[in-house]
């Protein structure tokens, strides 16, 4: 006698959405991955924030067909009642699988020849501050620095998303090198940012990427006083920063050439903090090794000038990498709350926005220049990310959704416009700071 099937509502499973309970539906099955969740390799993030729903376009995305195989132990006997699937998602999956039959996830060599730039550019910064007395030379030497850190960002970026290593213990040292060592960030730090913004791209309570206050904010939304899941504090929009979030627009730029002293302190602070964070003795040495190796090559500089001098071009010019990451999604979609995992591909097309540039530009974007073909399929190599991109706007089309894309110079227009509406709202000194959403949501301007 065939068994019957035991069916679970939409209501109940979203009851199961809390860290000592987390359920989730993959293909209209119920799986229970409470305790599984420390254990996940993406952080225990994605599963919080997805859980209670269905996550099959989610998982398609991140998992290689190998993981289906390890479902069946979650499993808890129950089926999603009248679980369905839309036009959009049918396709998506379809590609998804057409791309993996064509081998698009094959690596290629852009890892090697990522990791042969960094050491060039590593070795003629150290050459230039050791083995010359021009001042010309050490400014050219700080900036091929910066040049190493934005590869050093795209080689950890890959091979935290997916393998560009031989096996797994190489792509982790590959990470711990290009992140931490070479760096100064942690690897660990960079994956639970990062796999929250995948998950809650553009998400103005829960994406780290857009939860810049005091310094920026890219809706009137942030003037309530929001709080910030990932940072879990509320971000206070008081006068402090509405004076800075009103020249928003014009500090900008400046602003973004210390980005990176933030990521600096992101880092150290959570692998300081009680946060279980995998790896922690190897993330910590690998930190302090660059902690330790690039003050004394700044040191080995003649005077405080040129060591100031150092510093500035490399951080100047990594300033290039943290504007290109707030390009793709500050002029985008943005909404509160968690997103809606049967929305997977609505979503991610509308919050992100591509760049478009010659193919010669691509090592130098590190393939983030197709963002949305990026966050549809994180596990692609960055050179494959050009071919898919005509699939991913024949899609778009076809269900009527948005794809959004601009040349460096238009998306630099779009986000300073973008900032500047924020800024003359704050502005309006004859407002009062709102106190919630609602009064928020009826004096909103333009």
């Amino acid at each position: 006698m065939a068994e019957t099937k035991k069916y679970i509502t939409k209501e109940d499973l979203e009851k199961h959405n809390n860290p000592g309970d987390l359920w989730i539906s993959i293909q209209g099955k119920i799986y229970n991955v409470t305790d599984w969740s420390k254990d996940h390799p993406g952080g225990v993030s994605p599963l919080l924030h997805l859980a209670g729903q269905d996550v099959t376009d989610a998982f398609v995305a991140y998992h290689p067909g190998t993981a289906w195989q390890y479902l069946d132990k979650f499993f808890t006997g129950y089926h999603l009642k009248d679980y369905s699937v839309s036009e959009t998602s049918k396709d998506y999956r379809r590609l998804v699988a057409e791309f993996s039959k064509l081998g698009f996830e094959k690596k290629g060599h852009i890892a090697f020849i990522t990791l042969v730039s960094m050491v060039m550019l590593l070795a003629l910064s150290v050459y230039g501050v050791l083995c010359s007395n021009s001042t010309w030379v050490h400014l050219i030497s700080g900036g091929l620095m910066g040049f190493m850190w934005i590869q050093s960002g795209w080689i950890g970026h890959d091979s935290g998303h997916y393998q560009v290593m031989m096996s797994r213990r190489f792509n982790r040292l590959a990470q711990i090198l290009s992140g931490n060592c070479l760096a100064g960030i942690s690897i660990a730090w960079w994956k639970w940012n990062h796999n929250t913004h995948h998950i809650a791209c553009n998400s103005l309570d829960f994406d780290p990427d857009l939860q810049h206050m005091p310094f920026f904010a890219v809706s009137s939304k942030f003037f309530s006083s929001i709080t910030s899941y990932f940072y879990e504090r509320k971000m206070n929009f008081d006068c402090a920063a509405r004076f800075l979030v009103s020249y928003q627009h014009l500090t900008f730029y400046p602003v973004m050439c210390f980005a990176r002293i933030n990521l600096f302190a992101q880092s150290i602070s959570l692998l300081l903090s009680k946060r279980r964070v995998a790896n922690r003795g190897q993330e910590i040495l690998g930190v302090l090794v660059f902690w330790i190796w690039y003050p004394f090559l700044v040191s080995c500089l003649p005077n405080w000038g040129e060591r100031v001098m150092f510093v500035a071009a490399s951080f100047s010019v990594t300033r290039i990498q943290h504007v290109q990451f707030c390009l793709n999604h500050f002029s985008s979609s943005v909404y509160l709350g968690l997103l809606i995992a049967n929305d997977w591909f609505e979503n991610q097309t509308k919050g992100t926005l591509d760049i478009t540039c010659s193919s010669w530009m691509d090592w130098f974007h590190g393939g983030l220049q197709f963002q949305m073909e990026h966050h549809l399929f994180p596990r692609l190599p960055r050179v494959k990310l050009r071919k898919v991109s005509p699939f991913v706007r024949e899609l778009c089309k076809k269900h009527n959704l948005p794809y959004d894309s601009a040349s460096f110079w238009n998306a630099n227009e779009l986000t300073f416009k973008t900032l500047r509406a924020a800024a003359l709202q704050a502005r309006d000194l004859s407002n009062p700071i709102p106190k919630n959403l609602v009064w928020e949501a009826v004096n909103t301007h333009g």
